[in-house]
């Protein structure tokens, strides 16, 4: 067996350690779904995995000197831990749909419940977990057993391989494994990975006798030796201040970085990376230190002291972040050299320190093993590190972040290691002045840092990762700043704008002067209240996930039916800056009303067997890590069973810094757990998207204006009738989902994240899906089309306030040209652009007053362009009057054949003639022409619309297929639309 070199186990720890890290990170997922995202569940579940190794490694302390062959410990161990992988998903999905189905539901109490959560969590990894911990002290003592000639070495490179392992692991999981092979696969597949590794050791210990351990002295102190128990309290002190340094810099970094799931993923490789390189920098040296207890002295002192340098080189990252950001170009070779840089930056903070971390707990093991304390201390010590990380962990989370905030939880996991390494100098029988060199240093170090470092809030709230940019107190005055548990929190004033950011992410904007201009902010938050309270006027309780600015509440609160709104925020932080919006959400803390709760959204639905009539999810990006699972099917599903009967959901969406494949996948996602659903465009760059029942959906919009409550706040917004809300309709679910189908991309799901995977991406591209809400404006009005609708809303809508949908203005720009071309009124130059009012000239000209332009050409290019705009904006009764005015006019004898059966074909799509379109687009694109490709995709669009609203599926598809050149979907919505449609995609 000594003949096997010990670098093929090395290279098996490296496996071991990949595998370890993809538990931690895909547990991590699966609990937080089922406890929910709120800091105790994520204290939690990170102290389950960390208990679970505490205890394996403490059972290796105490028994595995009687066990004979440890390697084969070791083998069985990683069977049982990839036995249990390949279980994981089935059992998981069982025990917790029971759970939710049956057992929480007859708990019936917030307690009862909560404490049945955590024992099934608990249920659910700690066996592995616990098995997880026995892997290092079984494979660290084998090894030493047979090789016992450099022990310190083993300690060291064992480290580091699977520290190593476990930085590489958590990359390829978030980043490769996960987007192909989802929670299941990428679970199932470190499974295999464990059964292989546990196959290869138990052959290669097969057939060999272990030698004995050395018997470990106990009742005294090994000559020059530290106590045993010292030893094992310096390893869970340091351990604790390693777990508060990894949440203090997770949440610096993150408004740095942005706090998408990539970059924890980064930071975390990071952290684990030093630890690493901590460990193979020792392997050399460590069986020749003279004195471990003075080396592991200075070490510490070290630590605490590069931990303490990253406050002041924190600040510059911010710099460092907008050079990145102001240099790279969006592209996806830019964004890959984004990740790049991020990590960079997170190991430009972490590295030195835990460099020096990962020289403890070798260090303190071979200490121990030296002075004669037998292999048992090697499980002793991991397992006394692990307790404390448990420790730092809840610590931090629940006592540091809140009471010291970010600059005092680093000094103090500074000072934690610092002192350490002090009392660990003070021990040491020679070197006085060492001694008092490192105590002066760190005093004078702690107190220029404490006393002259202080972290900008400003900066902390530019969120730099997302456009480069960088505050001042010149830009804004910061009215709150706090450091929660979950999130800092910041409310910023711009002029008269206040604008509230989570880790430096804007949720929410109000104009604070009355009189002043609304931002687009305002209009989202007060129309996600108003559309649903139009659908269920009569509603009478209400859930509002995220509290926002307040305003969402506060606007639903105008509403005399509702009896009940209850608010749902994960940070209580966010809820003290929100008050600072008053008097504009007076009603969200003022109204006995309103109640609001501080939890993780899932996990109060599925403890609170509890029925709305709205439920209105207004979280923050989806690119924030954790808040996609609010855009998942499974949150859908759980959504509908809290909703009463005829019920309705309203999901607020971003278009701007996504993808519209990535909303396609949520909109998957809500249509295969909604029968029915509307979206509407509150701004071009914000969907609300409402579902329900079929019949809740089907049923004419009442009048809110007649809640004096509702229809002041929607004044606010320039919203003055129910036709203002009727305008902003894209589409239902009849017409829009086929359209998401042909993006070839899967229901978003907790278990297939696709959203979370690819949504910092877009961030970071600055991709656009305000191609949806164009469906608004859409040269064919399609949509109308494909759901028969002819009646007409547009022209009751004084449209209003159109600065931030373009629809409106193009809306007011149809009606002042339906005017122009039948009475010639005088032109509007604010709001009707130049060229506008240059096309509108010359149609008349040549087809009303019948004077030629010089060239045809140009004032055909003229009609065209306002048909573009006159057909879809305006009634179907108001564009007949105007392409009467145009056929029976003087001019029109004038015409050659081609020009009228334009004016034809513009006429029935203006009408919404579907059999005259089809037939008149398609006799057009059979003529030989060399028509612009804009102008063939216009009869495209028309002619397969014409043949679909008559139920023609066949004859559009033969259209489609006839004309191959002349249709691009990758760039033209309305086509990807009706060919969704042609093709019967479902």
């Amino acid at each position: 067996m000594s003949r096997i070199p010990r670098s093929v186990f090395f290279l098996l720890f490296t496996v071991s350690g990949f595998a370890g890290l993809i538990y931690e990170s895909i547990w991590s997922h699966y609990l937080k779904l089922f406890l929910g995202h709120a800091a105790y569940a994520q204290t939690l579940v990170l102290a389950l995995f960390m208990g679970g190794m505490a205890i394996g490694s403490w059972l290796c302390s105490r028994w595995s000197g009687a066990w004979g062959n440890l390697l084969r410990g070791y083998a069985l161990a990683e069977a049982l831990i990839g036995l249990a992988a390949l279980a994981f998903h089935p059992v998981f999905v069982a025990a917790t749909d029971a759970a939710y189905a049956s057992i929480l539901p007859a708990l019936g109490g917030e307690i009862p419940a909560t404490l049945f959560k955590w024992t099934l969590a608990g249920l659910l990894i700690l066996p592995q977990s616990v098995l997880l911990g026995m892997t290092f002290p079984l494979m660290s003592a084998g090894l030493i057993r047979r090789y016992p000639t450099a022990p310190g070495e083993s300690l060291a490179m064992l480290y580091f391989t699977n520290s190593f392992g476990a930085s590489i692991g958590v990359l390829a999981s978030g980043f490769v494994m996960i987007e192909k092979l989802g929670l299941p696969g990428t679970v199932q597949s470190a499974g295999a990975l464990n059964l292989a590794l546990a196959t290869a050791v138990w052959m290669l210990a097969r057939g060999t006798e272990e030698p004995m351990r050395a018997r470990p002295r106990t009742g005294r102190d090994s000559e020059g030796a530290a106590p045993f128990r010292f030893f094992l309290t310096v390893a869970l002190l340091t351990g604790a201040a390693s777990f508060v340094f990894e949440i203090g810099w997770i949440r610096m970094l993150s408004l740095v970085l942005g706090s998408s799931t990539h970059s924890f993923e980064l930071m975390l490789s990071a952290f684990i990376l030093g630890l690493a390189c901590g460990g193979y920098w020792l392997r050399r040296r460590i069986d020749s230190i003279a004195d471990p207890l003075r080396f592991l002295g200075i070490v510490l002192v070290t630590m605490g002291l590069l931990a303490l340098a990253t406050l002041p080189l924190y600040g510059e990252m911010f710099g460092l972040m907008q050079a990145v950001m102001n240099a790279l170009a969006k592209t996806e070779t830019g964004y890959t050299l984004f990740l790049f840089s991020s990590h960079a930056i997170a190991l430009a903070i972490m590295f030195p320190a835990t460099f020096c971390a990962g020289i403890t707990l070798p260090l303190i093991t071979y200490s121990l093993l030296r002075g004669g304390h037998g292999e048992e201390s090697i499980g002793a010590v991991y397992s006394a590190n692990t307790l404390g990380s448990i420790l730092g962990v809840f610590a931090a989370a629940h006592i540091g972040m809140s009471f010291l905030g970010l600059k005092g939880l680093i000094a103090a996991g500074a000072a934690i290691d610092a002192g350490l390494g002090l009392v660990l100098l003070w021990r040491v029988a020679e070197g006085r002045r060492l001694r008092m060199g490192a105590a002066g240093l760190s005093l004078a170090c702690f107190a220029a840092v404490l006393a002259g470092v202080h972290l900008d809030a400003y900066k902390m709230a530019s969120g730099v990762f997302r456009r480069g940019d960088l505050y001042s107190a010149s830009d804004a005055t910061m009215l709150f700043h706090r450091d929660g548990k979950t999130a800092t929190v910041s409310l910023m004033e711009f002029g008269t704008d206040r604008s509230l950011r989570t880790n430096g992410k804007s949720d929410g904007a109000i104009n604070m002067d009355p009189d002043g201009p609304r931002v687009s902010d305002e209009i989202t938050m007060t129309l996600t209240a108003a559309i649903p309270l139009a659908y269920r006027p009569d509603a009478a309780s209400a859930a509002v996930i995220g509290i926002g600015t307040g305003l969402t509440t506060h606007t639903l609160l105008g509403s005399g039916a509702l009896r009940s709104v209850e608010t749902i925020e994960i940070e209580p932080a966010m809820a003290e800056a929100s008050r600072r919006f008053s008097p504009r959400n007076t009603n969200a803390f003022a109204d006995p009303r309103s109640h609001i709760i501080f939890d993780d959204a899932k996990t109060f639905f599925s403890t609170h067997n509890r029925k709305y009539d709205i439920i209105v999810s207004e979280p923050s990006n989806p690119w924030v890590s954790g808040v996609s699972s609010l855009f998942t099917g499974e949150f859908y599903r759980l959504a509908r069973r809290h909703l009463n009967a005829d019920g309705i959901l309203v999901q607020w969406f971003q278009m701007y810094e996504i993808d519209a494949s990535l909303v396609a996948s949520v909109l998957r996602a809500l249509g295969d757990s909604f029968p029915d659903y509307a979206i509407y465009a509150a701004t071009g760059s914000d969907l609300l998207i409402i579902a329900g029942e079929t019949r809740t959906l089907a049923r004419p919009l009442a009048d809110i204006t007649a809640m004096p409550g509702v229809a002041r706040e929607l004044r606010r917004v320039h919203v003055n009738s129910i036709w203002d809300i009727e305008v902003r309709r894209v589409g239902g679910k009849s017409s829009l989902a086929p359209m998401f189908l042909s993006y070839g991309v899967p229901a978003n799901s907790d278990y297939y994240p696709y959203l979370d995977l690819h949504a910092a991406k877009y961030r970071f591209l600055r991709g656009s899906a305000e191609e949806l809400t164009g469906l608004l404006a859409y040269s064919v009005p399609v949509v109308a089309l494909l759901e028969g609708r002819k009646k007409s809303e547009r022209a009751e809508s004084r449209v209003d306030g159109d600065e931030y949908l373009e629809a409106l203005g193009l809306t007011r720009r149809a009606r002042y040209a339906r005017d122009f071309l039948l009475h010639q009124t005088a032109p509007e130059p604010v709001a009707i652009p130049r060229q506008f009012q240059k096309d509108l000239e010359l149609t008349r000209a040549r087809l009303i007053d019948c004077r030629d332009p010089e060239r045809s050409d140009i004032w055909f290019h003229s009609l065209y362009q306002l048909a573009r705009t006159l057909n879809p904006m305006l009634s179907p009764d108001d564009a007949r009057t105007v392409w009467e005015r145009i056929e029976l006019g003087p001019c029109s004898s004038r015409l050659a054949p081609d020009e009228r059966e334009w004016i034809d074909l513009m006429k029935a799509v203006g009408n919404r003639a579907a059999p005259d379109m089809a037939r008149l687009a398609e006799a057009l694109l059979a003529k030989p022409s060399d028509l612009p490709a804009d102008h063939r995709q216009y009869l495209m669009a028309a002619g397969m619309a014409g043949y679909l609203a008559q139920g023609k599926r066949a004859e559009a598809g033969a259209l489609w297929s006839r004309y191959p050149k002349d249709v691009d979907m990758t760039k033209d919505v309305g086509l990807r639309l009706l060919y969704a449609h042609a093709f019967g995609l479902k």
